[in-house]
C-alpha cells in the first residue's frame, strides 16, 4: 500500500510573526538569536515574504533580488537587508516558512503523517511528506541551503532529524538511531532529488518505492503491500 500525500505547490500565506507563540512546535524559524517581533515589524516581515514568494511564482528562484523584493513590496531596499541580512536569509526564511508547515503536519495532523498512526505508518509517510515538499519547492531548497559547516545545526535540520529519531526509538529501540536518521534522511537531500528526477529523470514512484523500502531495511519490516 503506498501512502498519499498531498502536498501544496504554492508556499502557504505569511501570517505576521506574533512576540509569543504558544503553538508548541519546535523551533525552526529563522536564526535562534533573532529577537521577537513587534506587531508591525511581524506584519512587514509578512509583506516582505509575501513579495518574494510572488517573485517566485512568477519569475523562479533567480529572480528573487533583494532589489526586487523591496520594489514589489514598495519599500526601500535597506529595509529588506534589516530584516533577513542577505539574499540567504530571505530565501532560508521562506524555506522556514514551508519546514513550519511541514512540521505541523506531522506533529498534529491528521494520520497518517500526524499522530494516531503507529510510528513506522508515520515514519512511510514522513519521508513521502519531505519528498513531495523537496520537489515541489526544489530550487528554492538547493538556493537556500546553508553553507556545508552550517547544513546539520540550522533549527528546520535538527527538528526533523528530532522527529525521525523519536520514531526509530519505538521501532527499533535496540539500535542507533541517531545515525539511522542520518542515513535516512540523507536519502531525502534536495541535492540527491535534483540530481534523480531532473538530471536522471527518474519518476516519483520510484523514489516513492525506493524510500519504502529503506524504511523497511533500517527497521527489519517489510515494505507495504
Amino acid at each position: 500500500m503506498l501512502y498519499a500525500v498531498v502536498m501544496s505547490s504554492a508556499l502557504p500565506p505569511f501570517p505576521p510573526r506574533e512576540p509569543s507563540d504558544a503553538s508548541g512546535l519546535l523551533e525552526v524559524g529563522t536564526a535562534p538569536e533573532e529577537p521577537c517581533l513587534r506587531a508591525d515589524a511581524a506584519r512587514n516581515r509578512a509583506r516582505l515574504l509575501e513579495a518574494a514568494a510572488r517573485l517566485i511564482a512568477e519569475h523562479g528562484v533567480a529572480g528573487v533580488t533583494m532589489e526586487a523584493v523591496a520594489a514589489a513590496a514598495k519599500v526601500g531596499k535597506g529595509t529588506v537587508f534589516r530584516r533577513f541580512g542577505d539574499r540567504t536569509g530571505l530565501l532560508m526564511a521562506l524555506l522556514d516558512h514551508s519546514e513550519r508547515q511541514l512540521q505541523a503536519d506531522f506533529l498534529g495532523g491528521p494520520p497518517p503523517l500526524g499522530p494516531g498512526s503507529p510510528p513506522l505508518e508515520r515514519l512511510r509517510a514522513f519521508g513521502l511528506a519531505v519528498l513531495y515538499r523537496s520537489v515541489e519547492h526544489l530550487d528554492l531548497q538547493l538556493a537556500a541551503q546553508p553553507e556545508p559547516t552550517r547544513r546539520f545545526s540550522h533549527p528546520a535540520a535538527g527538528s526533523l532529524r528530532t522527529h525521525v529519531t523519536v520514531l526509530l526509538r519505538r521501532i527499533v529501540p535496540d539500535a542507533d538511531c541517531d545515525l539511522l536518521t542520518h542515513t535516512l534522511l540523507s536519502s531525502l537531500d534536495p541535492a540527491l532529488i535534483h540530481h534523480l528526477t531532473r538530471e536522471c529523470g527518474m519518476p516519483m514512484a520510484r523514489l516513492e518505492t525506493a524510500w519504502l523500502d529503506l524504511v523497511a531495511r533500517v527497521t527489519r519490516t517489510e515494505p507495504p503491500r
